[in-house]
């Protein structure tokens, strides 16, 4: 992928207000008028987090219960920048355990404010609730027991899939099927982990879902000798944190607490963190920060100065 095309990605990702010609309308807003999450926040002092128990290393428990991961810190970082623009210290956050399935629900019913995992930004989605610039890019792959012979996706044929239900791989999935008549059976489990045991269980085939997802359950479970990651990408999906829609003030906050992290150059650790190093429970993933996200932050951080 050229670098004028992964510009074009990058900025189509990315949230409107992340632009700098629209940051000095939305730099602050005012305590005085605030509605929607943002008064809610400022007479509550606090923030619920929507985290995911099994989305390593984006969200995930440690071995106290405690969520972590690099989504949870980027959520941290935005209640920070919340607590600022509400001129309020004391911002507490209030974790909400969410599925793949509960998890854009939960933002329109007010459950939580900020949902921080694995989730897609799409289009449709885009209808329901809205999202912060893009954290991370990720696609849809297959894992298969490694005595599987595997050439393509048509190595589908006749098989059976499980998919997590409520995520973008489902769709994917079902498009495939429709396109290419290849007949294979897809079982919907309620979430990541019930996925991998389905097929751990030999109940299914093939797990599909993203592939920083299928590394991080292969690693948890050590079963590097019984799995294996395989094909092409089915499809693409770059990450964001998603909260409510028509919620400008937020919108805002949210863009400057991300932008900040890339400008304040505090966004490669961060990724270095749970990507590159060991994770506290043992695994270690060592994949490289990739060219569409490096040049969706360097995007994310033109013209822009730290707060």
């Amino acid at each position: 992928m050229t670098v004028k095309i992964l510009r074009i990605v990058a900025l189509l990702t990315a949230s409107p207000l992340a632009c700098p010609a629209s940051q000095a309308q939305n730099e602050n807003a005012d305590p005085a008028i605030l509605s929607g999450t943002l008064s809610r926040v400022k007479k509550t002092g606090l923030v619920r987090v929507g985290y995911r128990d099994a989305s390593i290393p984006f969200s995930f428990l440690d071995r106290s219960g405690h969520p972590i991961g690099y989504s949870i810190d980027i959520c941290n970082a935005i209640v920070e920048e919340i607590g600022r623009t509400l001129d309020r210290e004391d911002i507490k956050i209030d974790f909400v355990k969410v599925t793949s399935e509960s998890r854009l629900q939960a933002i329109v019913d007010g459950d939580i404010d900020l949902e921080c995992g694995s989730t897609t930004n799409n289009l449709e989605r885009r209808k329901i609730v809205d999202f912060s610039p893009m954290i991370f890019v990720s696609g849809t792959k297959l894992m298969v027991p490694v005595a599987t012979a595997w050439r393509d996706f048509h190595d589908l044929k006749g098989r059976t899939v499980i998919v997590t239900r409520g995520t973008t791989n489902e769709q994917a999935l079902k498009s495939l099927d429709q396109k290419f008549k290849l007949g294979f059976t897809l079982v919907e489990s309620p979430d990541h982990e019930e996925s991998f045991r389905m097929v751990a269980d030999g109940k299914g085939d093939a797990f599909a879902t993203d592939d920083i997802l299928l590394y991080g359950l292969i690693a948890q479970h050590r079963a590097q000798d019984r799995f294996k990651v395989v094909g092409e990408f089915l499809s693409y999906d770059p990450y964001g944190i998603a909260f409510r829609r028509n919620e400008p003030d937020l919108r805002a906050t949210v863009d400057r607490a991300i932008r900040n992290l890339v400008v304040a150059r505090d966004i490669g650790p961060a990724y270095a963190k749970w990507f590159e190093s060991r994770l506290p429970n043992g695994e270690q993933f060592n994949i490289p920060m990739s060219p569409q996200l490096e040049e969706a932050f360097n995007v994310l951080g033109e013209g822009a100065e730290a707060n």
